[in-house]
C-alpha cells in the first residue's frame, strides 16, 4: 500500500511538469532519474555483459519505454485514476490468457463493461477524450508485454534486469522527449523536481515492492495491486484535483473487480 501511494502521489506531482517540458519531456526526464538511482543501487557493471543480452533485455525495456511515455500522454486528456483503470487491462489480459476456467469469463465481462463505460455513447456527458483513452489502451498492450518479458529477463539476471531494462527504455524515449522539450530539459529547477518525482514514484515503489513481493503470497500482493486505480483516483483528487462522476467511478470500480477477482482465484489455480 506504500508503494501504491508513493507512486501515485509522485505521479500525480509529475503533471506539474507537463507545462514546461510536456508529457514526452517529463517521462524523459522521469527515466533519466530513475535509470540514474538503479545504477547507483544495484550497480550492474559489476555482472559481464555480452551482445547475446541486447535481444532480451531490449523486448524487456523497450516495451517499458513506450509504456511510460504512452501513459503520461494519456495524463494529458484523461483523470489519473482513469488512465490507470483502463491500463490495467493489460496485465489482466495477460492473467486470463493462461487460464479457461468459466469463472475468469466473469472477469473479462466485467472488464469490458467497464471499458464500454468510457466510451462516448450518445447523449453521454462523461465520454473521455478518444484519443486519451487510445494513449492509456496502448500503455495497457505495453505493460502486457513488459510482463511477459519481464518474466523472462527476471529469471535470466535477476534484480540486474531492472536497471539494464529502465536504461533501454530511456535511450528509447529520451529522442522524444529532446524533440518535444528541447533545452527545457536542462533546467535547474525543473531537474530537482523530477529527481523528487523519480525518488516518489519510482525508488521508493520499487523498494517497498521488493520487500512485499518477499513477504507476501503472490496472489495477495496482486489483490493489493487492483486498487492501484482506486488510490490514483484519490491522488488525483487531493493533488490536481480531479473530479470524477458517478458513471466513471463505476467504470474504474469494475475494471478493479476483474482484476481482484482474476488475481484472488490464481490461488486456486494448480
Amino acid at each position: 500500500m506504500g508503494s501504491l501511494v508513493s507512486l501515485c502521489v509522485g505521479t500525480s506531482f509529475a503533471k506539474s511538469l507537463f507545462p514546461f517540458v510536456g508529457a514526452e519531456g517529463t517521462t524523459t526526464l522521469r527515466l533519466v532519474f530513475s535509470t540514474a538511482l538503479l545504477m547507483l543501487f544495484l550497480r550492474p557493471w559489476r555482472r559481464t555483459w555480452a551482445w547475446a543480452d541486447l535481444l532480451p533485455l531490449a523486448l524487456y525495456g523497450v516495451p517499458m519505454g513506450v509504456m511510460n511515455l504512452l501513459f503520461y500522454c494519456a495524463l494529458q486528456t484523461i483523470p489519473f485514476g482513469l488512465a490507470v483503470a483502463i491500463e490495467f487491462t493489460g496485465p489482466l489480459a495477460v492473467a486470463l490468457w493462461t487460464s479457461r476456467k468459466p469463472l475468469d469469463y466473469v472477469w473479462v465481462m466485467l472488464a469490458i463493461a467497464g471499458l464500454g463505460l468510457f466510451l462516448p455513447w450518445q447523449g453521454s456527458n462523461d465520454a473521455l477524450d478518444p484519443i486519451g483513452m487510445g494513449f492509456a489502451l496502448g500503455a495497457g498492450c505495453c505493460w502486457a508485454l513488459y510482463i511477459v518479458f519481464g518474466q523472462r529477463v527476471a529469471s535470466r539476471y535477476g534484480a540486474m534486469a531492472a536497471p539494464m531494462g529502465m536504461l533501454i527504455a530511456t535511450l528509447v524515449v529520451a529522442p522524444v522527449g529532446l524533440t518535444v522539450a528541447g533545452g527545457a530539459l536542462f533546467d535547474g529547477h525543473l531537474l530537482l523536481t523530477a529527481l523528487v518525482v523519480a525518488l516518489v514514484s519510482s525508488a521508493v515503489p520499487y523498494s517497498l515492492e521488493m520487500y512485499a513481493l518477499q513477504h507476501l503470497p503472490k496472489h495477495t500482493f496482486s489483490v493489493l495491486l487492483s486498487l492501484e486505480p482506486a488510490v490514483g483516483a484519490m491522488a488525483g483528487w487531493l493533488v490536481l484535483s480531479e473530479q470524477l462522476s458517478a458513471q466513471q467511478l463505476l467504470a474504474m470500480g469494475l475494471i478493479m473487480a476483474a482484476s481482484i477477482g482474476c488475481a484472488y482465484n490464481a490461488k486456486r489455480r494448480p
